[in-house]
C-alpha cells in the first residue's frame, strides 16, 4: 500500500489569515469598533453569507465580482444551489433584511453589521478576496435627517482616534455640490462627469480631461472648471466661498453647499485637519445623492480607502415600493489591518490569551493542579493547565513561548504552600488561589 501524495500547504491569494499573536489584536480592534457603534446606539445585525443572485445581482455594478455557490457532487437534476452566491458587501443584504423585516423594525434604523464578505477581481495591495468590513447604516421612512450626516463620521473618528491609527484624514464631499455645479456649466450628463472625476487618484488631471474631452465631449472650458472644482480642499465654511468664487450657479448646487457647510459645521471641534472638505471626491457608485465620505491615510496616499460612504435616496428600491433614505459608513478594517502589519507597525500580542499556566508537577499531583486551575477560572482568570507531568523547566519554557506572564505552582506535597512565578521579573511568591490576582511585571 502505497502513502498517497502529500497536499502542499498553499494560501489562496487574497485570501488573509493571521498567526494567534496577530488574530488577538484583531480580536480587540473589533472589540473597540463594536463598542464604538453601540456607543452611538447603534444594534447589531447579521445576515447569511449567502443571498439569491437575484438579490446579490438586483443593482449590476458588481455582478462580475459575485461568487456563486454550488455543491462539488451535486445532482443532474437539482438545481436549487446555483441561485446563490456570497455576498461582496453587506449593503445589498442589509437592504434585503430591511424589506423583508419592515414592519418589524423601529425608524430611524440603526443598525451596524461587522462580517466577511467575498469579491471575486484580481487580489493586490489593499484589495482581497475575502475581508472583514464593518458597516454603521441609519434609514428612515420618506426622511433622513442632515444631523445624521454629520454623526456617522464623528463616530469613525473617534473609533480610529482608539485604534491608534497611523495619521488620517476624512474626507468630506457632496454629490449635489458636483452635481448642481455640472449642471450650472450645462452639461447634459453630469452623473458621467462624476464617474470621471471618480478617477483622479488614479489616472491624474489629464487622464480625467481626456475622458470629458473624448468620451464626453466636454469642452476645454467645462473641463477646466471641472478641475479647478476639483482641486478646492478646505476644513471649514470658507471652503463654500471658494466654491462660489469659480461663479457657477444652480439650484442643486446652492442646496448641496448648504449641506456641506453644515455637516463642516458640526464637526468643527474635532482635531484640525482629521475632517477635510475635499472636492475631488466622488464615490463613484451611481446611488449616492448626497454627502460622500472617503478616509484616507496621509502617508499612503495611493493607499486605497480606509473608511467609506454616503447618503442614498432609497435602499430598498428593488424590495419594497416604501422610501427608506438613509447614509452609512464603512470601516475597512482587513485594508488597514494588513497594510500596517506589512509596515511593521502592529505589535503582535501573546501566542495565548491565558493569565496564568498551572504546572503539574507529577502524576500524583494532578488532581491537586486541576483544582486550582479551577479556582483561578472561577476568579475570571484565564487559566491553561499544562497537559501532562513534565520537567518544571520544560513547563516554564512552554509558558514563555507562549507569553503566558504567570506559572503557577501547586504544593510538591502536602501541607506546602502554592507559589506563584512572574517570567517577566523572575520574582516567585508564595501565593493563596482564593485571594491572588496578577499584577504587571
Amino acid at each position: 500500500m502505497t502513502d498517497s501524495p502529500l497536499v502542499r500547504p498553499a494560501p489562496v491569494s487574497g485570501f488573509p489569515e493571521w498567526l494567534p499573536e496577530v488574530r488577538m489584536i484583531e480580536q480587540k480592534w473589533l472589540d473597540v469598533i463594536r463598542s464604538g457603534f453601540e456607543k452611538y446606539g447603534f444594534c447589531s445585525i447579521e445576515t447569511p453569507s449567502v443571498e439569491p443572485l437575484s438579490v446579490l445581482t438586483a443593482k449590476g455594478e458588481t455582478s462580475n465580482e459575485v461568487y456563486a455557490l454550488r455543491r462539488l457532487q451535486e445532482d443532474a437534476d437539482d438545481s436549487s444551489d446555483s441561485r446563490i452566491g456570497l455576498h461582496f458587501d453587506l449593503t445589498v443584504p442589509f437592504a434585503r433584511y430591511t424589506a423583508q423585516h419592515f414592519n418589524e423594525l423601529v425608524f430611524p434604523f440603526k443598525r451596524y453589521q461587522i462580517q466577511r464578505v467575498w469579491r471575486g477581481e484580481r487580489a493586490q495591495e489593499g484589495r482581497f478576496r475575502e475581508f472583514t468590513q464593518c458597516d454603521i447604516d441609519v434609514i428612515n421612512v420618506d426622511h433622513i435627517p442632515l444631523y445624521f450626516d454629520a454623526e456617522l463620521p464623528r463616530i469613525m473618528h473617534e473609533i480610529m482616534t482608539g485604534l491608534g491609527l497611523p495619521t488620517w484624514t476624512i474626507n468630506i464631499n457632496n454629490r449635489k455640490v458636483l452635481q448642481g455645479f455640472y449642471e450650472g456649466l450645462g452639461i447634459g450628463d453630469p452623473l458621467a462627469v462624476i464617474r470621471a472625476v471618480d478617477k483622479l487618484d488614479k489616472i491624474g488631471p489629464e487622464g480625467v480631461g481626456k475622458i470629458l474631452s473624448e468620451g464626453l465631449g466636454i469642452s476645454a472650458q467645462e473641463i477646466d472648471s471641472c478641475l479647478a472644482l476639483a482641486r478646492l480642499r478646505g476644513t471649514d465654511a470658507a471652503i463654500i466661498d471658494e466654491i462660489k468664487g469659480l461663479g457657477v450657479k444652480s439650484e442643486l448646487l446652492t442646496e448641496g453647499l448648504d449641506e456641506l457647510a453644515y455637516v463642516l459645521d458640526s464637526l468643527g471641534n474635532l482635531p484640525p485637519g482629521s475632517v477635510v472638505a475635499d472636492l475631488s471626491i466622488a464615490r463613484g457608485l451611481d446611488y449616492y445623492t448626497g454627502t460622500v465620505y472617503e478616509g484616507k491615510f496621509v502617508d499612503w496616499p495611493n493607499y486605497g480607502s480606509i473608511c467609506s460612504g454616503g447618503r442614498y435616496e432609497n435602499l430598498t428600491g428593488s424590495f419594497i415600493r416604501r422610501s427608506l433614505p438613509g447614509v452609512g459608513m464603512s470601516i475597512g478594517l482587513t485594508r488597514i489591518f494588513a497594510k500596517l502589519l506589512a509596515e511593521g507597525l502592529l505589535e503582535a500580542g501573546p501566542k495565548s490569551p491565558s493569565d496564568v499556566l498551572v504546572v503539574i508537577p507529577r502524576d500524583e499531583r494532578w488532581k491537586d493542579a486541576e483544582a486550582t486551575a479551577a479556582a483561578l477560572r472561577q476568579r475570571g482568570m484565564n487559566v491553561e493547565l499544562y497537559h501532562q507531568a513534565d520537567k518544571v523547566t520544560k513547563q516554564l519554557r512552554y509558558a514563555s513561548r507562549k507569553g503566558i506572564p504567570f506559572v503557577w505552582f501547586p504544593p510538591f506535597e502536602e501541607g506546602k504552600e502554592h507559589e506563584v512565578k512572574n517570567l517577566a521579573s523572575g520574582e516567585q511568591t508564595t501565593a493563596d488561589p482564593a485571594t491572588w490576582l496578577p499584577t504587571a511585571g
